[in-house]
């Protein structure tokens, strides 16, 4: 790109959205021109915080020449066709996960930024956790040696009324809990463990009455990685945790600050006979959560040719074809190879 300011349009004035404006704010070489929601009131406070113009109508923000990029955090059922007018306007996009419903949105939306030319960022900021992002260095270093398995949770414990929201509302949501956490998850064993050839999962509504799932259980099976996760809405609180295991050492992180607790990078290297680790433990500020700066930081990076994104429109859709393989799994009860 020539220009030297990167012009931002967001269409979404939630919480994510104004993570994202912040985000721009505080790393410089962009701005946020405008912002569309259809909750005017929102829009209105956006506008004034973030100093830009605002609309109730999120394809006045498309059709402006003066936009580079848009940034897209609605709900799920929204996503495909603002992200297919974005990329046909000439408009690189930041899309939060997942990447559409299913795979099927996915692909069409990766095609599209092939075909338009156009740069597409899906947001998987727990990649730039400072331990998750120091967990991977590690791994990619050799720390541990070959990854041979990789476990991990990721939930909370819902809130008064969660049924009612839309993330409840599967016309709007597309799925429950394993399509609202599950691509994170989905991703970081992409990350670290590679390509898995079959998915098997059992996908419940536990406690909450409504059409989708509030847990997911999943394995994934590669040619040298085997993956197990759990995601839930029924954890009574907030968790996240991340093992990787390698045939010298294993690796967990823990937390994701804030609510989720402390973040901690725990890196051990195996010693004889085999019952223990020499570990190191790294610990991150509890209260300052930096991976929406950093992933903001690694796109200008890619939109301005000087860096490879981290996170992108093929890993979004592969994210979305684990999810897909696990529902299916969940209904036939046999393991669905990932094609």
């Amino acid at each position: 790109m020539a220009k030297k300011e990167v012009r931002i349009g967001i269409i979404g004035a939630g919480l994510i959205g104004g993570k994202r404006a912040a985000a721009a704010q505080k790393v410089g070489g962009s701005r946020v021109v405008t912002v569309a929601d259809t909750d005017k009131k929102r829009a209105e406070e956006f506008s004034k915080k973030y100093a830009c113009e605002f609309s109730l109508k999120w394809r006045d923000v498309i059709k402006r020449k003066d936009i580079d990029i848009v940034f897209i955090a609605v709900p799920n059922a929204f996503i495909f066709p603002i992200v297919m007018a974005a990329l046909k306007s000439g408009k690189h996009v930041l899309c939060e996960k997942p990447f559409g419903i299913n795979s099927k949105e996915a692909r069409k939306m990766m095609d599209a930024g092939k075909k338009y030319k156009k740069l597409i960022k899906v947001g998987f900021s727990n990649r730039f956790h400072p331990g998750i992002f120091k967990a991977k260095q590690l791994v990619d270093e050799g720390t541990i040696g070959k990854v041979i398995f990789i476990r991990s949770r990721h939930g909370h414990g819902g809130r008064t009324g969660m049924e009612k929201e839309w993330r409840m509302n599967k016309k709007i949501s597309g799925g429950g809990e394993l399509l609202d956490q599950g691509p994170h998850i989905a991703d970081l064993c992409r990350w670290f463990g590679g390509e898995y050839e079959t998915a098997y999962g059992a996908v419940d509504t536990k406690f909450w009455k409504a059409n989708v799932d509030d847990n997911a259980f999943a394995i994934l099976r590669g040619k040298t990685v085997t993956a197990a996760f759990h995601v839930s809405t029924t954890n009574w609180g907030n968790i996240f945790s991340l093992e990787v295991f390698g045939d010298k050492g294993a690796i967990t992180v823990e937390g994701l600050g804030r609510r989720y607790g402390e973040e901690t990078l725990r890196v051990g290297v195996r010693k004889e006979p085999f019952n223990d680790l020499e570990a190191e433990t790294f610990t991150y500020p509890r209260e300052v959560d930096e991976s929406w700066d950093k992933e903001w930081k690694n796109f200008m990076g890619a939109l301005l040719k000087k860096g490879k994104m981290i996170g992108d429109a093929r890993d979004g859709y592969e994210a979305n074809k684990i999810i897909d393989a696990i529902y299916a799994s969940s209904k036939s009860g046999k393991a669905v190879r990932l094609k």
